[in-house]
């Protein structure tokens, strides 16, 4: 391999890091107050949003055994992708909220940043809990069942992931047909959720 090679993976890893710690930076400057009220500022616009694009979505979330609303910012580094972010998970029966982390890597050829929202709705409550209590990490199956969501989930603005779970995803053009989430995990916020 050339030089050349080894240091444009050198720079990626670095960019990587700097990009990172930035959001370190930031997150360590506020306190658990203020995220927790700015991940409930994040829900309330997010669905503001996608009632606006997809109004029956309303209904769905409404009469559904829950709903999480997350927030995603990635970065592809020549061959390096990796995101992370923030969510929150509410239990329609209860009325409670659960704040939730994501995060991904993965290899992957391209230059950019990605912003993206996420809106995962519960038919279940045993979907719901299995979520928040267990985590749950997006495979290639619930990534290649989201690519081929042709089946009532694309036309009607939701993409089933896996069994009870549908998601909207948005991004800044409105509502994406297609969602990529495989290698992305999802797990509860201990600093958060005071735990």
């Amino acid at each position: 391999m050339k030089p050349a090679f080894y240091r444009a993976h050198f720079l990626a890893a670095i960019a990587a890091a700097l990009f990172f710690s930035g959001f370190s930076a930031a997150a360590a400057a506020s306190s658990s107050a203020e995220k927790r009220q700015e991940i409930r500022k994040m829900r309330s616009e997010t669905l503001a949003k996608l009632y606006r694009v997809h109004p029956a979505a309303r209904d769905k979330i409404q009469h559904s055994a829950g709903y999480a609303v997350f927030s995603n910012i990635g970065i592809n580094l020549i061959l390096l992708s990796a995101a992370g972010g923030s969510g929150i998970a509410h239990d329609n029966g209860s009325g409670r909220d659960i704040y939730m982390k994501m995060v991904s890597g993965g290899l992957g050829f391209g230059l950019g940043v990605k912003d993206f929202r996420g809106v995962f709705v519960f038919s279940s409550s045993k979907a719901f809990r299995q979520f928040v209590n267990s985590g749950w990490e997006a495979s290639a199956q619930a990534d290649a069942a989201a690519k081929s969501g042709e089946k009532g989930g694309a036309a009607a603005g939701a993409i089933t992931v896996a069994a009870d779970v549908e998601l909207y995803q948005l991004t800044e053009n409105g509502l994406a047909l297609q969602a990529t989430i495989q290698g992305t995990k999802y797990y509860k916020d201990d600093d958060l959720n005071g735990k």
